[in-house]
């Protein structure tokens, strides 16, 4: 079993920056892709930013040029930085994992518990 423990949301005013990070724990495991989702109220979960295990990353065309997505091996972690943080950025934020275990050819999904970003004005 794996967990995802996130941290970084909080209140921001637009314009501002906010990083976010989730970190994996447990063994055995490696991270094949990570992802930040978002779900606003009244809204469907949608995908942010995607990062692959070789390191090419996507990201939805509302976010490209304000968010970067990376990720630490080593660590076992992912960071998503926001920048120029506008009104309609405002959502949960979840870390989403794609999951190797040592042995298994098949791959198991992982979500965090959210974290809120709000952006005021």
């Amino acid at each position: 079993q794996v967990q995802l423990v996130e941290s970084g949301g909080g209140l921001v005013q637009a314009g501002g920056s906010l990083r976010l990070s989730c970190a994996a724990s447990g063994s055995g495991f490696s991270i094949n892709t990570w992802a930040w989702y978002r779900q606003a109220p009244g809204n469907e979960r949608e995908l942010v930013a995607r990062i692959s295990s070789g390191g090419n990353t996507n990201y939805v065309d509302s976010v490209k040029g304000r968010f970067t997505i990376s990720r630490d091996n080593a660590k076992n972690s992912v960071h998503l930085q926001m920048n120029s943080l506008e009104l309609e950025d405002t959502a949960v934020y979840y870390c989403y994992a794609l999951v190797n275990f040592q042995g298994s050819r098949n791959m198991y999904q992982f979500w965090g518990q959210g974290t809120q970003v709000t952006v005021s004005s």
